[in-house]
């Protein structure tokens, strides 16, 4: 009968078992099902957005999202590899997930000040509306970060990730051990207020631009090659380079 029920057992492995509850986490279990679903469909249906997901394996094979399960298929899905090479098995997205891009919904400020602080590209306004972030994803090229699962459900979205930790200092250490941005790090590179590069002023031509004091006393200033502010290394530069510790530091709770 067409709509008799079904069932596959599926499997989610590491992180993935974050959006599952506790008794389907990290074992196999029955899901049943009507009709003719995708397997995107049905992992979205288990509350876990398709951005999490870097390769999909139905009976030991690799699929892609759109893939139609059948009755009896046994489905593990993975989500990012940070160190085994995947790329001969079938990807989900044209390109691969970790390109070191990223743009933050409006409730994620201070994250997109932390890792524009350690140099990581990272677009963020205040206001933005969603259609803004996934347009900005798609044509750039960027990871969406987020704690709105709603938006990684998007079906235009490719590139995603559910931002896990609460605090801001946690926020910016969870993505850099996501995806693997240890030996990137390129801290005071980028402007804080705006995300453009810093290139190096000539102290002469930015005179006019900075208290007198702070003229006489430092010799290196900066200038944000899109919004123009001038930066020099002052008393917040020390509290900024702890602040950057802080996040590298493994196993601190901030």
């Amino acid at each position: 009968m067409a709509n008799q029920e079904k069932s596959v057992i599926l499997r989610f492995y590491e992180e993935l078992n974050d959006f599952l509850p506790d008794y389907k986490r990290k074992v196999n279990y029955e899901l049943p099902f009507f009709g003719s679903p995708s397997v995107k469909d049905v992992i979205e249906s288990q509350g876990i957005p398709h951005t999490e997901v870097d390769l999909i394996l139905v009976n030991g094979i690799s699929v892609d999202f759109q893939h139609k399960i059948v009755p009896g298929d046994r489905i593990s899905v993975y989500p990012e590899f940070e160190i085994l090479d995947i790329s001969p098995l079938i990807q989900l997205r044209p390109e691969p997930l970790r390109i070191t891009r990223f743009i933050a919904d409006a409730h994620l400020g201070k994250l997109a000040r932390y890792l524009r602080m350690c140099g990581f590209d990272t677009v963020y306004e205040n206001d933005i509306s969603d259609d803004k972030i996934i347009n900005h994803s798609i044509k750039e090229k960027r990871i969406i970060l987020t704690r709105d699962l709603g938006i990684l459900k998007n079906g235009q979205v490719q590139r995603g990730y559910f931002i896990r930790a609460q605090k801001p200092l946690n926020q910016c250490r969870e993505v850099i051990k996501k995806f693997n941005l240890f030996s990137q790090k390129r801290p005071f590179t980028r402007c804080l207020k705006c995300n453009g590069l810093f290139h190096t002023a000539n102290k002469k031509s930015i005179k006019s631009m900075v208290p007198i004091k702070t003229y006489q006393y430092y010799q290196d200033f900066y200038r944000c090659s899109d919004c123009r502010n001038i930066y020099w290394k002052g008393s917040h530069y020390e509290k900024m380079l702890k602040i950057i510790d802080k996040i590298y530091s493994p196993g601190a709770d901030q």
